[in-house]
């Protein structure tokens, strides 16, 4: 009788584990979406910093020609 009430113990507690493990990896799933860029916002942050930087570059080219 012990044995199988520690056997029967041992798999609640392992079937505990594995939804606490599966919760958690979902969480952590769920939670590097929000950190990670969209496709199209990276784009836009590239198109802006090329955009900035070519003004920056027509500025510099500009002051030096005077």
């Amino acid at each position: 009788m012990t044995f199988n009430s520690t056997q029967a113990t041992n798999k609640i507690f392992q079937e505990d584990i594995s939804e606490y493990v599966a919760e958690l990896q979902l969480h952590m799933a769920l939670q590097a979406r929000n950190l990670v860029p969209t496709i199209t916002q990276a784009a836009n942050s590239r198109e802006q910093l090329l955009q900035q930087t070519q003004a920056n570059m027509e500025k510099l080219v500009s002051r030096q020609a005077r």
